[in-house]
């Protein structure tokens, strides 16, 4: 369960994921990514942007010889690791629209596929030791 808690405290809150996606088409300066991330205000995105740079997520280039100084925000390799969150909550909102929309359809998709996850707390001791 650590694992997850771990997870939801890298990828938690409101604005870290819709931020993440905001960068997946490419760099983006700080108002650009304002305007993309609807709502969020110039105050919350700064802080935002320095925990997911601090967690190694995105990257921050400053080009210090431009007038104003440029900086520009991108995701980082190790950011690629959340791709498959983000298809995996699309996918989510997608069977969640169509149940709440139309819940006779939706029963009809395929179904989910389970995982077999051993959240014990025997479980992590044994990778830990490992």
């Amino acid at each position: 369960m650590r694992h997850v808690r771990d997870a939801l405290d890298l990828l938690g809150g409101k604005w870290k994921l819709p931020i993440i996606v905001g960068l997946l088409d490419g760099p983006k300066r700080f108002k650009q990514l304002q305007r993309d991330v609807t709502g969020i205000t110039a105050k919350m995105l700064s802080k935002e942007l320095k925990e997911l740079e601090v967690n190694g997520l995105l990257t921050r280039h400053v080009e210090a010889d431009t007038v104003p100084v440029s900086v520009t925000y991108t995701l980082a390799p190790y950011g690629e690791h959340v791709f498959p969150v983000i298809d995996a909550l699309r996918m989510l909102g997608q069977r969640h629209r169509a149940h709440i929309m139309h819940p006779s359809a939706a029963e009809e998709t395929e179904p989910v596929r389970r995982l077999s996850l051993d959240f014990s707390p025997k479980n992590e001791e044994v990778k830990k030791a490992g």
